[in-house]
């Protein structure tokens, strides 16, 4: 069985079943961890305030895809209805807007909650609410406090009123006392505060006996929270249509947000596309008021200049040039009026600030520079709305206005080209006219004279018939304002909430309690360097195995005929393997046994002596010697005289028979105790006398069984080491660290402890380590909560 060659790093295959036999004898611990897992799951799902998802959809219109169909589409061909362009990314920002969400939640009084207080944790009421909580002219000041009122019914029309005063919840009611009347004014330090008794929660007697917590929360916190959990995302990149949601455990509340949230945005846009038409109205009027006095004074001249030269159809008599020249008049007019509303532009331009909208729909003839002013009205109204929740220093406001200024300049030479253009072409329409006027110069005077006045009526009267109809388009657009948005699914929350997942939960219960035990067994078993049973051993020596020795019940008794224990059939296999371990022992003398360990305490002397009594079970003569001189424990085990080999080593007259006892119970069992301790035990040892000893009692003994001190800590037991046949190595489970197996590799390699072979003692066998033993003894099932304290 020796090798000399023995590999160190020696490699066994991966044992699966051990592996997890290594965790299922613990499995009371990991039901135990299960079921708190759970427990604390649902204790969990119980208490925790479930989320909901509430989500509407809508239709925003977007010129670059489509839109939505337009209410004014009827009146497209006047032109109305095509001012203003939106664009689906600038309006979700809108929606998303801090000034958007601040104006629903004042609209909503979303600052103001009702809570209803709870065993473990409050919940919050919203349309269960028994009574509403207004408070009046509210202020800046209010807006900014964060209140605690506790609210609590004392009679169908009395009710207590507690303020609730911290350092973050000021005291606001201003009377000492704390019984109120619905519908009666409270004076508090924000204002009035008036509560009302709700008519459809009147009979829900089950709020009037709790406590109910009013609370006023900053404005500022409330809109940042809402704003923070809403999302506006479109519903694909070809479409215009936004889907709007909202995280929230109240889901009446977070409907009612969304809803409003939608009218608000409609009313806010249409508001700005009034703001335009209102701007062009109020031009358009004063532009009608000076043209009608225009139009007014050029009548009165021609009814003047007739009456003076008594003319009634001057026409008739020179239709024939009339007829010819009527083309060229007819365009000479359309040039006159394109260039008042020009110069009449050009004034407007000039006097006008970033802040100011322009006339749309009064150039005609020039495709560009209505698109140039539409795309102008359209910065100034992002400008004026970027600066509701900005200063004019912002970046974003300064890099508007000099898009403004850029554009303002752009639409300015437009004008001014088109200006240009429209005086050249009078011009040439004046240069024709002469033609015709030299080709009627027959004519009278007061013809001529009176076309002259004709001109400016029918400049002035064109002039003001178009005022009209440009006048009726605003009206028409500030009647029939067309919505920004279109609402095709209302605010709805999902039945299921979107948290907490209760299989998440519960899955999560499940693996927290199996990682935790499998962690703790996992991490002990890691840092545990101890040697547990004969696996911890397979690859790490080669030094023979004859059994291991499972704790015993009753260690401080010694093996007798009927012992049925684990321990005692363990002792017998050890037995039956130690033969084989003598089988090459000379015949005719005794064949002896040491035993010996790395540490005290690791139970040598334990196996020592039951293993001599389990020889001495078998019908052999058997003698125990204590050669541990310096640490003896044998008497633990029996009852022996103070004198022994000691004794006889260092005595000349004492002989062996006179220090050898029978153990009674025993046919043929004798123990040679170790004596008293001697100052120098190595030189005791290497006395001659020893020799003689074992020559003498090998010849009247079958076994000798001798127990000796531990290896790494003296050469005691190296120095007699060369009478031994058979040395049992004695390891003690969860007591020798694997580590320290090196010394008996190394002594087994070195052949200095003769036949050499390994015992594991103290082994648990009802967790695995070791084997089965004691067929045949009674099994006592212990109560589960005993087996737990075991573990």
């Amino acid at each position: 069985m020796e090798n000399n060659n023995f590999d160190e790093d020696y490699e066994n295959d991966f044992d699966l079943k051990a592996f997890f036999n290594k965790y299922l004898i613990h499995w009371q611990w990991f039901v135990l961890a299960v079921t708190i897992g759970l427990v604390g799951a649902y204790i969990y799902l119980r208490y925790t305030i479930p989320q909901y998802q509430v989500a509407t959809t809508i239709l925003v219109k977007d010129d670059k895809k489509g839109g939505m169909l337009s209410e004014l589409s009827a009146f497209a061909d006047l032109g109305v209805g095509g001012g203003m362009k939106s664009n689906l990314d600038n309006e979700i920002e809108i929606l998303k807007s801090r000034t958007l969400v601040e104006s629903t939640v004042k609209k909503l009084n979303l600052n103001t909650s009702l809570v209803m207080a709870g065993q473990i944790s409050d919940r919050e009421i919203y349309d269960e609410a028994p009574i509403s909580v207004n408070f009046m002219d509210k202020t800046n000041e209010f807006y900014q406090s964060s209140i605690q009122l506790n609210f609590k019914e004392l009679t169908p029309s009395t009710f207590e009123l507690v303020n609730v005063a911290t350092n973050d919840s000021p005291r606001i009611i201003l009377s000492g006392k704390n019984e109120f009347q619905y519908e009666k004014p409270i004076m508090t330090k924000y204002g009035v505060l008036i509560i009302s008794k709700l008519v459809q929660h009147v009979e829900a007697k089950k709020f009037y006996d709790k406590s109910v917590k009013i609370r006023v929360s900053p404005l500022e916190d409330v809109v940042r929270s809402f704003q923070g959990r809403l999302k506006v995302e479109p519903v694909s990149k070809t479409s215009s249509v936004v889907t709007l949601s909202i995280i929230s455990p109240v889901i009446r509340r977070a409907e009612d947000f969304l809803n409003n949230l939608t009218v608000i945005y409609n009313e806010d846009a249409a508001a700005d596309k009034n703001f335009i038409s209102e701007n062009t109205s109020v031009f358009i009027a004063d532009r009608l008021k000076l043209i009608t006095q225009e139009l007014d004074g050029v009548e009165q001249d021609v009814q003047s200049f007739k009456k003076s030269n008594q003319l009634t159809d001057i026409e008739s008599e020179a239709k024939l040039f009339i007829e010819g020249s009527n083309e060229y008049d007819k365009k000479g007019v359309e040039t006159e009026i394109r260039l008042n509303m020009v110069s009449s532009m050009l004034n407007f331009l000039k006097k006008s600030t970033n802040a100011d909208l322009l006339p749309t729909n009064i150039i005609s003839g020039d495709v560009s520079a209505a698109g140039m002013i539409n795309s102008y009205n359209q910065l100034v109204l992002d400008r004026n709305r970027v600066l509701k929740s900005a200063t004019e220093v912002n970046p974003s406001v300064v890099k508007m206005d000099q898009e403004i200024t850029s554009l303002k300049s752009n639409v300015q030479g437009s004008l001014q080209r088109m200006q240009s253009n429209l005086n050249i072409e009078k011009r040439n329409l004046n240069s024709e006219e002469n033609i015709l006027n030299a080709k009627i110069s027959k004519i009278p005077v007061q013809e001529r004279q009176f076309r002259v006045i004709a001109r400016q009526q029918k400049v002035k009267e064109e002039l003001y018939l178009y005022l009209l109809q440009k006048r009726e388009e605003t009206a028409i657009s500030l009647a029939a304002t067309e919505p920004n948005a279109r609402v095709i699914d209302v605010a709805k929350a999902d039945k299921n909430p979107i948290s907490p997942k209760k299989n998440i939960i519960y899955l999560a219960g499940l693996l927290l309690g199996l990682l935790i035990p499998f962690g703790v067994i996992y991490t002990d078993d890691l840092l545990d360097t101890k040697i547990k049973s004969r696996l911890d051993l397979d690859g790490k020596t080669l030094i023979p195995f004859i059994g291991d020795l499972p704790t015993s019940d009753s260690p401080s008794e010694i093996i007798k005929s009927e012992s049925r224990t684990s321990s005692a059939e363990a002792l017998r296999i050890i037995r039956t393997n130690l033969e084989f371990m003598l089988s090459k022992a000379e015949e005719g003398q005794a064949k002896t046994l040491f035993l010996t360990s790395t540490f005290p305490k690791e139970g040598k002397t334990f196996v020592s002596a039951n293993l001599a009594a389990t020889f001495a079970l078998s019908g052999k003569k058997v003698l125990l010697i204590g050669m541990d001189i310096r640490n003896p424990r044998l008497d633990e085990y029996f009852t022996l005289p103070e004198r022994g080999f000691t004794n006889y080593l260092s005595s000349k007259d004492l002989k062996l028979e006179d220090l050898i006892i029978k153990q009674d119970g025993f046919e043929d069992f004798h123990i040679l105790p170790a004596g008293i301790i001697p100052p120098n035990p190595a030189e005791l040892l290497m006395s001659k006398k020893v020799d003689v000893l074992f020559n003498e009692l090998k010849l009247q003994y079958d076994y000798i069984m001798v127990d000796t001190a531990p290896v790494s800590l003296v050469t005691d037991t190296l120095l007699i080491a060369k009478h031994a046949d058979c040395f049992i190595y004695v390891a003690r489970a969860n007591f020798l660290e694997k580590r320290m197996l090196s010394i008996a590799n190394t002594l087994y390699k070195e052949q200095k402890l003769p036949n050499m072979c390994l015992l594991l003692n103290d082994t648990d066998s009802t967790k695995g380590y070791g084997y089965g033993y004691g067929y045949g003894a009674k099994v006592v099932n212990e109560p589960w909560y005993k087996k737990i304290l075991k573990i």
